[in-house]
């Protein structure tokens, strides 16, 4: 029978039975942990490489798989991706993506298949349809077990690296990008055999100075690169030339991060918007890029290049912003610092091993001498009538005592039991010449060790010069530096379009072509300066349509740089006096209506005039005609415009007189 439920409420009691007592906590802070700790994953689990061997994990997971599976044959990427997958818990499109850009690199990996193509932005086949296995570089360099730190990877089945030791600066050699939980890292790729010469000057104590190559070539002017930290930047540009025929342009080498594609669209959404004229663009990139751009006849060529420049993907601005994880944190770092830290850690690996190498090498001529004693001397006939372990040692033991002083450290009982594990065969055709030999020819190494370890500066230049004359052949830079002004669009660009004037209405525009009189060619980067009657002036850029006021004083293009000087004779309210001023533009606003008299309501413009310089500005020669009034006898006033300092917008100028006044004339051209 079911128990009848209680009514009463139960008490809830704070401790659990199998927990830890309930703490209550803000949301707030919870949420706060969560966020740090999935930022410091994403930092140093996934976006920012590592500052010695240069590699984020998955790419160093990577290497490690393939070095697992290195026969000198070719593995399918398929297979590769299946047995990182062992180390990376993210699911085997992260790993694909990643070993396809690797490979791309033409470094670490030997590729075989369709790796896609970087020039034009084409994929990678599949995993399962392309094959790669570890370049001889990446063999010589990136890996060296007996000096490797390992970890247990996520399940604790297998281990793997902590970081690869990596004996060359890998990481400015490939670049990387990555973006993180508030952090972007990018460092931009350098020159193979410049990064080897660059660490040996660092390792002689020299100055180094690196600057990006990029293996899409183009030209360079990294004049702000700031040694690739952050607010750095590196303008890099299309190689552009003239083509076979006649009215035609060729890209040959493209900017480090676009594709043909890429700029193909760039030139015909340019094209569409009036700011080049092109007839035709066609991307023929096979091996190398190649993108033919056909021009109309009448184009200037030069000016088409610089507005290519200007208004499309020909050229780009790169941002680097050089972050590595060095002691489990993020460190922002100077390219040429990274390159020095590089240098001094390869030295340092180079030093592990040849300690390595000269403890095996010591072992082994300890052995080999323990072995001809044991063998010459006959020791192991001692041993033939001892019935127990102990008797044997003891008696090997005692046969080794007269000679153990020829030997360079102790013999431990290790020694003595492995004398006893070597086999009559090896005995009876033990040659003693052979034997000298051998022991001569450790003794001989182990003094190129030594000497090695001594010398490991020189050892270490020794090893870049080394990599350098192997693998630096056809690694030669392909990035031009130069130096290059910032092309200035509003230079470049087609004045395709009109500039109209309803002077009636008070609109001015590039859609008035009904309504307007034509004042000039215009583009729509241009900016429009306007001076209205009652002495007003305001600048804006280039539309449809917009209001100017009726009968504008002047209306023409405005250049940001100009260095005009504009005359200009008003009068003060309706009965104020006649005040005269020069000045330039300077400073301004966009759309801000500025005024130039003293604002007071009523006040009109009597003479404007606009000259390019201050020399044609002083040659005028007005000539102010007075209204006739009682007592007036003098009813002109020449005004010496050359006397008029020239000053800022706001200045309100110089009173030229408190009679009224009818006109103001330029006597040059007559009556204004």
């Amino acid at each position: 029978m079911a128990k009848k439920a209680s009514s009463k409420p139960q008490e809830t009691s704070p401790i659990l039975a199998d927990s830890a007592p309930i703490v209550e906590k803000p949301v707030d802070e919870h949420y706060s942990n969560w966020f740090l700790e999935y930022a410091s994953y994403v930092i140093l689990e996934r976006a920012v490489p590592h500052i010695y061997d240069g590699l984020k994990p998955v790419q160093r997971r990577i290497l490690h798989s393939m070095d697992e599976l290195e026969d000198g044959r070719y593995n399918k990427v398929a297979n590769v991706v299946g047995n990182t997958m062992k180390y990376h818990p993210h699911g085997d499109a992260s790993i694909g993506d990643a070993m396809i850009q690797i490979g791309q690199k033409d470094l670490l990996i030997d590729t075989q298949g369709n790796w896609g193509n970087t020039l034009t932005g084409d994929n990678a086949a599949a995993p399962r349809y392309i094959e790669a296995r570890l370049s001889k570089f990446a063999l010589d360099v990136v890996y060296s077990p007996k000096v490797t730190e390992w970890a247990a990877s996520y399940d604790g089945r297998n281990k793997e690296p902590v970081t690869l030791p990596v004996k060359f600066p890998l990481l400015l050699a490939q670049g990387v990008e990555g973006i993180a939980v508030g952090l972007s890292c990018r460092i931009l790729p350098h020159n193979f055999i410049e990064l080897c010469d660059a660490s040996i000057a660092a390792l002689r104590g020299e100055d180094v100075n690196l600057a990006p190559d990029f293996a899409t070539g183009g030209i360079m002017d990294a004049t702000d690169y700031n040694g690739g930290l952050r607010g750095g930047r590196v303008r890099v540009r299309a190689k552009i030339e003239l083509g076979d025929k006649k009215n035609t342009l060729r890209v040959t080498e493209i900017p480090f991060g676009t594709t043909t594609g890429s700029i193909q669209d760039s030139i015909v959404a340019a094209n569409d918007k009036g700011k080049i004229k092109i007839s035709r663009v066609d991307d023929n990139t096979a091996e190398n890029a190649e993108i033919v751009i056909q021009l109309p006849v009448g184009v200037d060529v030069d000016q088409t290049i610089q507005a290519l420049y200007a208004f499309t993907d020909c050229e780009v601005s790169l941002a680097p912003n050089a972050v590595v994880i060095q002691n489990d944190k993020p460190r922002f770092v100077n390219v040429n610092d990274l390159l020095k830290e590089c240098a001094e850690h390869t030295k340092n690996i180079l030093r592990s091993e040849l300690e390595i190498q000269l403890g095996e090498l010591e072992e082994k001529w300890h052995f080999s001498s323990l072995e001809k004693i044991f063998i010459e001397n006959r020791i192991y006939r001692r041993i033939e009538e001892c019935e127990t372990w102990e008797a044997v040692i003891e008696a090997i033991w005692k046969g080794l005592k007269p000679h153990l002083s020829l030997l360079k450290r102790e013999v431990t009982n290790e020694d003595v039991a492995r004398l006893t594990e070597i086999k009559i065969k090896r005995i009876s055709k033990f040659n003693s010449f052979e034997a000298d030999e051998v022991i001569k020819s450790l003794e001989e190494d182990i003094s190129d060790v030594q000497k090695n370890l001594k010398q490991l500066t020189r050892y270490t230049i020794l090893h870049y010069e080394r990599i350098k004359k192997t693998y630096g052949p056809g690694r030669e830079r392909r990035t031009e530096i130069s130096s290059f002004d910032r092309v200035a669009a509003a230079e470049v660009i087609l004045a395709n379009e009109t500039l109209y004037l309803d002077a009636k209405e008070g609109f001015a525009g590039t859609g008035l072509k009904k309504e307007g009189e034509p004042l000039c060619k215009c583009s729509n980067l241009d900016d429009v300066i306007f001076f209205t009657r009652d002495g007003t002036v305001t600048i804006t850029k280039v539309a449809a349509k917009f209001h100017v006021g009726k009968n504008p004083e002047y209306i023409n293009l405005f250049k940001k740089d100009e260095e005009a000087v504009y005359t200009l004779i008003y009068r003060d309210g309706k009965n104020g006096p006649v005040m005269a001023k020069r000045f330039r533009i300077g400073g301004y606003t966009r759309d801000k209506q500025y005024v130039l008299t003293r604002g007071t309501p009523g006040s009109m413009v009597l003479f404007f005039s606009r000259h390019e310089t201050e020399e044609a500005s002083n040659a005028q020669n007005l000539l102010v005609h007075l209204k006739p009034a009682l007592y007036l006898r003098q009813t002109q006033l020449k005004f010496p415009v050359a006397a008029l300092p020239i000053k800022g917008r706001d200045s309100q100028g110089n009173i030229v007189t408190k009679h009224s006044v009818d006109r103001v004339v330029n006597e040059r051209k007559g009556a204004e």
